[in-house]
């Protein structure tokens, strides 16, 4: 049933079925239940060479081609893929890593920072501002996407076991880059966001409606909490390979 609005973008369709669904090609693919979903560019691919990890299937979009492999970490086979930057491409892979058999996803990446946070520090999103177009396909409209609960606590109590310090935040998700402007950043602000990125609600959005279980990760990159003086820092450069150890950790410990 389609719940109709003048606005296209609110508009929600609850069935479950879609003319073109993310496992149409019928490709023989068996993914790992559980999978790596990083935004940590080729570190993903470096990580699999160094480590054993065997290429077992391949996402070919218009643009790029998205290797996926499989990794044993401690002994649990694991799916390692590459994810790309907006919550519309995003999500299209990460829903196609559901079809063939992803149940389990930890994703990590990099966030700007709303707050005076130092850059390099991991945070977990427990909700999403739902400011970009791809959540609605999957949920109906509302401000907020909630980040599964259950998710949440395993990946704290794994973090918590590492002895990795942390902090709770919620994510304002844009499809904007540059479109953060100052009078919205202190909007987003008052509404409780404290760190800044592109794909969270969507990601969140597809695993609730796909019924599959996905948690995430931050680390701190730039910094847009004095919009008078926006600062790149290093983009978070010195966060990645303990981000992708620590993404196999919590997702081992889903």
């Amino acid at each position: 049933m389609i719940l109709r609005h003048d606005i296209p973008i609110l508009e929600y369709d609850d069935n479950p079925c879609s003319v073109i669904m993310p496992d149409h090609e019928h490709l023989d693919i068996e993914l790992p239940a559980k999978v790596v979903f990083a935004f940590l560019g080729e570190a993903v691919d470096t990580y699999a060479q160094h480590h054993g990890g065997i290429q077992i299937a391949e996402f070919e979009s218009a643009t790029k081609r998205y290797p996926i492999y499989r990794v044993d970490y401690h002994g649990e086979q694991i799916g390692l893929c590459q994810a790309p930057v907006g919550a519309a491409p995003a999500t299209q892979l990460m829903d196609w890593l559901i079809g063939y058999g992803a149940t389990q996803i930890i994703s990590v990446g990099s966030c700007g920072t709303l707050v005076d946070w130092p850059e390099n520090e991991f945070l977990v999103p427990i909700r999403a501002l739902r400011d970009e177009g791809t959540s609605y396909h999957y949920l109906p409209p509302a401000r907020f996407v909630e980040l599964n609960p259950a998710v949440v606590n395993s990946i704290e109590k794994t973090l918590d076991k590492l002895n990795v310090p942390y902090a709770e935040c919620v994510a304002w998700t844009t499809d904007g880059f540059y479109r953060e402007t100052k009078d919205k950043i202190q909007y987003r602000k008052q509404e409780g966001c404290t760190v800044v990125e592109m794909e969270c609600a969507a990601l969140a959005a597809c695993a609730e409606f796909r019924g599959v279980m996905f948690g995430q990760v931050l680390f701190t990159a730039d910094t847009l909490a004095n919009v008078d003086a926006y600062n790149e820092r290093g983009w978070g450069s010195e966060s990645l390979g303990k981000a992708l150890f620590l993404a196999l950790e919590l997702v081992t410990g889903l």
